[in-house]
């Protein structure tokens, strides 16, 4: 039996990339002192996310960062034998333009392990970034993982295809604001606080995996953020969560057998039935 301790965080980043940095570093440390084997902290850990999501201000945007970049050079250099997923503006150039995305990347001492680059994009998120165009799962020394970025896990096809793909765990990361259009009093009735912890379990029970999702938590600009950190069981169960205010999500799993306890009975991957779907490329 092999079980790894699981974290999952929910906090505030803003723009100031140094204090980003440290802040990462210190969750890092609080992290290895209580045995995490895993940590996802949220989308954009390192240099905060967009401030308005209706016109994203062109002069405020989060910095981007490519994979040398000082930043991630240091959050390798501390991990060590963790493994760890944070999100960041990213910087490429493909087909020999320079690109921007959101991107997650999951690393350890060794370097980066996998990435993801968001796929889904909301309102005016695409005025800022391109939209990534692949679901991948990748190996890990804790087996193989996927990753998604917040919007992502509104479509089931996305986590579906990093189960088909092999992920028994998926790790999304999330900078989940409160409602931008109706906004609730209380955060409790608010409607995206309901689909964000919906989604999560939802997306862990429609694929039997464990779920490890994590958010920002605070304010950027006119977005409020719902933190909710949380780990789901591959049956939908939340094994634990954080609420609106920062904090770390921990549970234990030994994530092989847990998934393949779930699948024993009824194993929804295996008993598909894919030639009486609707293809997922057409619309009605």
């Amino acid at each position: 039996m092999t079980t790894t301790r699981i974290a999952a965080v929910a906090a505030n980043f803003g723009r100031d990339l140094d204090r980003c940095v440290n802040k990462v570093t210190r969750i890092i440390t609080d992290a290895r002192d209580a045995g995490v084997g895993l940590l996802v902290l949220p989308h954009a850990a390192l240099g905060g996310y967009l401030g308005d999501l209706a016109h994203p201000d062109p002069r405020a945007l989060p910095p981007p960062l490519d994979e040398s970049s000082a930043e991630l050079v240091k959050v390798v250099r501390w991990a060590g034998e963790m493994v760890i997923c944070l999100g960041y503006t990213e910087v490429a150039v493909v087909d020999g333009e320079a690109l921007t995305y959101n991107t997650a990347v999951c690393l350890n001492g060794d370097g980066v392990l996998g990435r993801h680059r968001k796929v889904h994009q909301p309102l005016g998120e695409r005025e800022a970034t391109s939209a990534g165009s692949s679901f991948d799962a990748f190996e890990t020394p804790l087996g193989r993982i996927g990753m998604l970025i917040d919007y992502d896990k509104t479509f089931p096809e996305a986590a579906r295809s990093l189960a088909l793909d092999g992920a028994a765990l998926v790790a999304c990361l999330s900078a989940w604001p409160a409602s931008v259009t109706n906004r609730a009093e209380r955060m409790s009735a608010d409607r995206q606080s309901r689909l964000f912890d919906i989604y999560d379990s939802a997306r862990a029970a429609e694929n039997q995996i464990i779920w490890v999702s994590s958010n920002q938590t605070g304010a950027m600009g006119s977005l409020r953020f719902l933190g909710q950190a949380k780990i789901v069981g591959p049956g939908g169960d939340v094994a634990a969560r954080t609420q609106g205010k920062g904090g770390m999500a921990v549970a234990d799993f030994d994530i092989a057998a847990e998934v393949a306890r779930s699948r024993r009975t009824l194993s929804h991957l295996l008993e598909r039935v894919p030639g009486t779907y609707r293809e997922t490329t057409g619309v009605g």
